[in-house]
Parts: C-alpha cells; structure tokens; sequence
C-alpha cells in the first residue's frame, strides 16, 4: 500500500528536524516538548491539512508571543536552507502568517512575509484570507507580485486567486466577478516559466467553469500571437474543449468535422468484469485535409443506476484527403480509490472534433 501524503510529508522525522532546526536559531527552544506537543492523541487521525495546520498552532504556542519577534525566528531557520530549497511540507510557515498575522497592525509584516516564504513552500492557500478580507488592496499588491523577478512569487499572483483552487477556500467573489483576475493574468500570458504559466492556464480553466464566453474571448485575444501564451491557452481551455465548445474548437482549428468518417468500430467484449481492461478500435478517414481531435466518452453506471460521461483525449493529428489511420485504444476497469465501478450497461461513445461519431454498450459485472 502506497504511503499517504499526511504520513510523507508530516512524520516524526519530519517534525523532529523542525524542532532541532528552531533549536539551531534559540538553543533553549524546548524540542521535546514541541514534538509532543505536535504529535499528541489525534495526531494518527489527523489528515494532511489538518496535520499542517496543528504544526502551525504549536508553533504559535512556542515561538516568541510579538509576531515580528516570531517572524525573525522563521527567517532565521530559513535562512540555513540552500538556495532553490523548496519543500511542500514547509507550508506551515505561509500557513503561521495566514493564522496569525491578518490583523490590521501586522498587514505589511504578513504579505512581506508570504512574499518571502512561498519560494520555500507554496503561500497560495494561505493568501486566500487577505484576499476575502481586503480584495482591491491585496490584488494591487498581487499585481507587483505579477512582476516579480522569482518565479514562485510570480507564480503566487496567479494561483494565490484561482477562483476554484483545490484544496483551498474558494473565493466566490471571483466565481461571480473574476474580472480582476484576468488583470494578473494578463501580466502572465508570455511569463518565460513553464510553472507559473501552468498556474495561468490552471487559473483560466477555472473560470470557465462559470464563465465561459468570457473565457473564450479571452482565448480569442491571446491566441496566436506567442507560443508561450498559446500553450497557456490550450491548457487553460481544455474543459471546454471537453465539453466541445465550437468556438475554442474553432480556436485551435477544430472545427471541420462533417468531412471526417469512422469506421470499423468495435469492442473486444461485451462484457467486462469489475478490475479488467476493455479494449476497443476504429478507423477515421477524411475527405479532405483536416485536423482531427480525437476523444472517447465513457458512460459510467453511477451508484443510483444513473450514467455519468468523463470525456478522455485520444490524440490530435491531421489527416490528409482520402487519408485512413486505425486507433485502438484501452480503458481499464481496474479498482482505484478515485472510482467505483458499478455493474450496469456502460457505453463508449467516439467524438471527433466535437461530434459523436457512435457509441457501443457493454456491461460491468460485479466481481464474485
């Protein structure tokens, strides 16, 4: 069994280097007591989060009680990591700031502060509160940050105001507006970084969800004038070209689906039992010279006997005129922990850009 991420990332190693790391700094800091502290009763059953977040309340409770004091001891330890260290498990120290440095008093301290510490563990999740607090005042700082010279702050401009961010709070003033988001994106659309420009496409995604035509504008806008804006596009598009929006469709050439035909479509079974593969296969020609995005959409018996699509991308190619290509393809039924599979009457369905182009049933048997 695969070790859980509250078990990888916060486990006694873990816990016991930062307490010998913030015994370096003051070498009367208690580390036993800290570690027990940290590690008390519920700590087996706490999740990731919740394990991060108990880190950071202890940290509360023995490091220096004025919070400037305290942020100078943070700074410290920090400043015996080599340079380019980032750690994920280091999130409790973005996370010291959100818990205790909203109040007005420390606001230049606490965004200095994540300014400082996202480069050694994210601060996306613990920007969030500023932002619901103080929305116009934070994303004018969140624009300098669009500008800054290290990638993770300029990173933090973007994915600190995701609308829907994973894991995170979401901020449902952008889900209805996300009008200011896109001013910090804009700054971003040609970033030189592959991982702030993840973040941008990751941003966009997330406003299509409630936004699309807005999406799609933008999409329209940015589209063909850099490469790396355009590959920020066609990943910040990818829900919609799921959901075969014609207009991004159209964006990236996929428009022409009339002159495409599909052939020879099959299943290797009609049956398929819990925690096998299926295996299926077609031909797609063309009549005239076309680029083709290929997908396949499952239908999947849900636990109350109704069906639910996910869409999956075969590949994207094009075709010449009178030109044939055979595709097979597997789909596994395997047991995961993210999906449950129920015994019914499933469906493939084949879609080229944008269209159905037929759809086959099986049946899932429950494993005996």
């Amino acid at each position: 069994m695969p070790t859980l991420l509250k078990d990888q990332y916060y486990n006694y190693d873990s816990v016991n280097q930062l307490a010998l790391n913030l015994q370096a700094v003051d070498p009367t800091f208690p580390t036993t007591d800290f570690i027990n502290d940290v590690m008390n009763e519920t700590w087996e059953e706490l999740a990731l989060k919740a394990r991060m977040r108990q880190i950071t309340l202890t940290l509360g409770k023995y490091l220096p009680p004025d919070y400037e004091k305290a942020l100078h001891m943070i700074d410290q330890l920090l400043a015996n990591y080599p340079t380019g260290f980032s750690d994920f498990s280091l999130m409790y120290f973005p996370d010291f700031v959100e818990v205790y440095g909203q109040a007005e008093e420390h606001w230049d301290l606490s965004i200095a502060g994540l300014e400082r510490y996202t480069p050694f563990s994210t601060a996306e999740f613990a920007v969030r509160p500023f932002i619901i607090q103080h929305e116009k005042r934070m994303m004018d700082h969140m624009a300098v940050w669009a500008k800054h010279d290290n990638e993770h702050v300029r990173r933090l401009a973007s994915e600190g105001c995701r609308p829907r961010l994973p894991w995170g709070q979401a901020l449902t003033s952008f889900k209805n507006d996300p009008t200011p988001v896109l001013g910090i994106l804009e700054q971003l659309k040609a970033d030189p970084s592959l991982y702030v420009r993840k973040s941008v496409a990751n941003n966009l995604n997330d406003i299509s969800k409630d936004h699309p035509d807005l999406v799609v504008k933008t999409a329209q806008n940015w589209y063909g004038n850099n490469p790396r804006t355009d590959w920020i596009v066609k990943h910040g598009c990818r829900t919609l070209l799921k959901k075969s929006n014609h207009d991004v469709l159209g964006i990236f050439g996929f428009s022409d689906a009339d002159c495409l035909e599909v052939t020879d479509f099959a299943l290797d079974t009609d049956v398929v039992n819990d925690g096998q593969d299926l295996n299926f296969s077609f031909q797609v020609g063309a009549k005239k010279t076309t680029k083709v995005r290929l997908e396949y959409g499952v239908d999947y018996v849900k636990a109350n006997a109704t069906r639910n699509r996910k869409i999956f991308q075969i590949a994207e190619t094009t075709l010449q005129a009178g030109e044939k290509k055979f595709f097979t393809k597997k789909r596994s039924f395997a047991r995961v922990s993210t999906r449950k599979h129920y015994p019914g009457t499933h469906s493939i369905t084949l879609i080229m850009n944008g269209v159905e182009q037929g759809t086959l049933d099986f049946d899932v048997l429950s494993e005996s």
